[in-house]
């Protein structure tokens, strides 16, 4: 089945595309023009749309302001650095785990080597 993505704008292009590839839907906050938006105001269009978020930005991953149950899923790429084949290896790691892991209402930490989930 397919799941519905909305990657932050400080993500590269190339991870929509893998996300599309895979047989997901994915839009960029760019695509929506969303650019520059406050966090809370993605965080709702996300809601609205019943979209999973996927950024850099820690400032998602602070479950007192962005409490996992609110939302449709947060997903927080940690790579060692942020270019394209770090990012791609993270999102790919994360999408094998969707298969068996629920990402609805759920925080998800993507490192290297580990994923963390909150809830």
């Amino acid at each position: 089945m397919a799941t519905r993505f909305k990657l932050d704008e400080n993500l590269p292009l190339d991870a929509a595309a893998l996300l599309r590839n895979a047989g997901h839907e994915a839009q960029t906050v760019l695509e929506q023009l969303l650019g520059g938006a406050r966090d809370s105001a993605i965080l709702d269009a996300c809601r609205a749309e019943r979209r999973i978020l996927v950024t850099f930005d820690l400032d998602f991953a602070d479950i007192r302001l962005y409490p996992p149950a609110s939302n449709a899923g947060v997903w927080v790429l940690r790579p060692p650095t942020q270019n394209i084949d770090n990012t791609l290896g993270l999102l790919e790691r994360a999408l094998g785990a969707l298969k068996t892991e629920t990402a609805e209402g759920r925080l998800w930490i993507v490192e290297p080597g580990r994923i963390r989930v909150r809830e």
